[in-house]
C-alpha cells in the first residue's frame, strides 16, 4: 500500500514540475511592449479603412474566389493567436509579380500574388503573414505616424486633435503626409522590425507553424534578391532587415511550445490557381504603362526525349475561329484546342501537347495560329526589343526593321524567345512573304527543347492587319522530324484565310 501511495505522489509531483517547466518556458518568451501611441484603436481602424480606399485605387486588387478564401483561412488562424486588441483583420491579393505584403492599422492586409507564387509551402506563407500582422498587432504604423506627429506639432496644439471626436484622424494624417502608401505605414524601423520577427514567431507557435518556415522564407527572399532585385526592390525597402535575424528568431524558438497541427490546406491547389494566369505586372510595368514579362517555362526533372508521334492524316478538316477571324485546314487526326479568350487555335497531334506543369502544357509538335496586338512603344528605350528582321549587325539580313509589320515581329518573337530562352534566331531565314494576299514575314527560331532534350525549329509566319497588329502562325517541330512535316505544314499554311474586315481586341 505504502508503495502504491509513494508512486501515486512521485508521479503527481513529476506532472507537477513538468507543468512549471511548461509555464516557466511560455512565461520566458519575449514581451514585447508596443511603443507609445496618440491613437485610439478605433483611430487605427479608421486610418487604415481610408488608407485602403487608397490603395485599392492604386494597385489591381485579384478577384479570386477561391485564392482569397484560402489566404484568409489562414490569416484568421494567426488574427486568433495574436496579441493586443482583437482588430479584425481583411485579407486582399494584389496581382502584381513583385514579392511583397503589407498592412495597414486596424488590420487591412495586402498580399502580392508574386509573394504567394514565391512561398513553397503553407508555413512560409504564414510566416509572412504573421510578420505583417505583428506590425499591426503592434501598432507600428500609427506609432510612426505619433512620431511624425510630435516632431511637426508638438505638444501645445495636440487639445482638440487627438481627441476622439469624428474626423480627427483625418486632421491628424493630414498633418503628417495624407493617406495610402504612405511611408509612416509601410516602412519600418529595424526594431519595429525585430519585434514583428518575435510577435510573429510566438503567434506562429501559437497557431500550429513553426517559426523556423518564416526564417527559411526569409532566407529564400534574401537569395531571390542577389539574383532579382527588382522583384523586390519594395520589400528590402521599406523591411530593413533586423541584425542576425535567424538566430533572433530561433532563440526565440527555442522558449516557445510549438505544437504541429494540420495545415489549414489548399496551399498547392491556390499556387496552381494562380501560376495558370497570364502572368501579373510588376509596380514598375504598372506604373509606366507596359505589359507582363511572360513566364519562362518549367519542365519536370524527368521529362522524356521520346516523340513518338502518329504521322499526320491526308485529310484535312478546316477549324473557323469563333469570331471569323481566319480559317485554317488541318490534318484530321490533330486536336483542335482554342486558346482561353477564343481569339487563337493550337493544332496538334495525339502526343504532340506535353504535361509541364502549368495549365496549357507544352507543345513540341504542331501549328498556333493566333492574333497578335504588339506594344509598340515610341519613347521605348528599345533594351527590350529583338531586332530579328536584319539589321547593320547582322550582315546579310534584310532591312525590314522600319516597317510596321517587322515592328511586329520583333515584340512578337521577343515574347516567345523571353518565354523560350533556349530559341535562337537562325541566321538568314528572314523572308518576305503574302499569305491570303496580305504582306507577311517569316523567320525560323532553332534551339534545344527542354522536354524532348533535342533540337526543335520553331517557324514563324506573321500577316499584317489593318490596324497594325497581326495574325500569326507557329509551326513546330522536332529538328528530326522537321522536313518530314512540310508538306503537312505548307498545305496548312496555304489553307490560311484571314477576314481584314473582321472585328478584334
Amino acid at each position: 500500500m505504502t508503495t502504491k501511495v509513494l508512486r501515486v505522489g512521485a508521479r503527481a509531483s513529476v506532472i507537477a514540475m513538468i507543468a512549471v517547466i511548461a509555464v516557466s518556458a511560455v512565461s520566458a518568451q519575449t514581451k514585447i511592449k508596443p511603443g507609445f501611441n496618440l491613437f485610439s484603436t478605433e483611430q487605427d481602424v479608421e486610418i487604415g479603412r481610408q488608407s485602403a480606399i487608397e490603395v485599392e485605387r492604386q494597385l489591381p486588387i485579384l478577384r479570386d474566389r477561391s485564392a482569397n478564401a484560402y489566404v484568409t483561412a489562414v490569416g484568421k488562424r494567426l488574427a486568433a493567436k495574436m496579441p493586443g486588441t482583437g482588430f479584425t483583420y481583411q485579407f486582399k491579393i494584389v496581382n502584381t509579380s513583385d514579392i511583397n505584403a503589407f498592412a495597414l492599422p486596424g488590420g487591412f492586409m495586402y498580399l502580392n500574388r508574386g509573394l504567394i507564387e514565391a512561398a513553397k509551402n503553407e508555413g512560409q506563407l504564414a510566416g509572412v503573414m504573421a510578420h505583417e500582422m505583428s506590425h499591426v498587432a503592434l501598432r507600428h504604423g500609427t506609432n510612426q505616424a505619433s512620431k511624425a506627429y510630435m516632431g511637426q506639432a508638438g505638444l501645445g496644439i495636440l487639445g482638440g486633435l487627438m481627441g476622439k471626436e469624428k474626423g480627427s484622424p483625418n486632421k491628424v494624417i493630414s498633418a503628417v503626409g495624407g493617406f495610402g502608401l504612405n511611408a509612416l505605414f509601410l516602412k519600418f524601423s529595424r526594431t519595429d522590425e525585430e519585434q514583428a520577427d518575435i510577435v510573429g514567431a510566438q503567434a506562429m507557435a501559437k497557431a500550429g507553424y513553426n517559426p523556423q518556415e518564416m526564417v527559411d522564407f526569409f532566407e529564400t527572399l534574401r537569395a531571390e534578391q542577389s539574383h532579382d532585385p527588382s522583384k523586390l526592390e519594395q520589400y528590402f525597402s521599406s523591411h530593413p532587415a533586423p541584425q542576425d535575424r535567424a538566430a533572433r528568431i530561433r532563440k526565440e524558438m527555442a522558449m516557445l511550445r510549438i505544437q504541429p497541427s494540420e495545415p489549414v490546406g489548399g496551399f498547392k491547389q491556390a499556387k496552381a490557381t494562380l501560376m495558370s494566369k497570364p502572368a501579373a505586372r510588376s509596380m514598375q510595368q504598372i506604373a509606366k504603362n507596359q505589359p507582363a514579362t511572360p513566364r519562362p517555362r518549367e519542365y519536370p526533372e524527368n521529362a522524356s526525349s521520346e516523340v513518338n508521334i502518329e504521322a499526320p492524316s491526308a485529310t484535312f478538316r478546316t477549324f473557323e475561329q469563333r469570331n471569323r477571324n481566319f480559317t485554317i485546314d488541318y490534318p484530321s487526326n490533330w486536336n483542335a484546342t482554342e486558346s482561353a479568350d477564343g481569339l487563337g487555335i493550337t493544332l496538334s497531334p495525339p502526343g504532340g501537347v506535353v504535361s509541364s506543369g502549368n495549365a496549357e502544357g507544352d507543345l513540341i509538335y504542331g501549328v498556333v495560329v493566333n492574333h497578335y496586338a504588339p506594344f509598340l512603344n515610341e519613347d521605348d528605350s528599345g533594351n527590350d526589343r529583338f531586332s530579328f528582321m536584319g539589321s547593320p549587325s547582322e550582315p546579310g539580313g534584310r532591312d525590314l526593321s522600319r516597317t510596321d509589320l517587322a515592328e511586329a515581329v520583333n515584340d512578337l518573337v521577343g515574347q516567345i524567345v523571353r518565354t523560350n530562352p533556349t530559341l535562337k534566331l537562325v541566321p538568314d531565314s528572314q523572308r518576305t512573304e503574302t499569305i491570303d494576299g496580305g504582306a507577311a514575314l517569316s523567320l525560323v527560331l532553332a534551339g534545344r527543347s527542354a522536354v524532348t532534350k533535342r533540337d526543335e525549329h520553331v517557324t514563324v509566319f506573321a500577316r499584317e492587319l489593318s490596324d497594325d497588329h497581326i495574325v500569326y502562325a507557329l509551326f513546330i517541330a522536332p529538328g528530326q522530324k522537321d522536313a518530314r512535316l512540310r508538306g503537312t505544314f505548307d498545305r496548312m499554311l496555304s489553307s490560311l484565310r484571314v477576314n481584314d474586315e473582321a472585328r478584334h481586341q
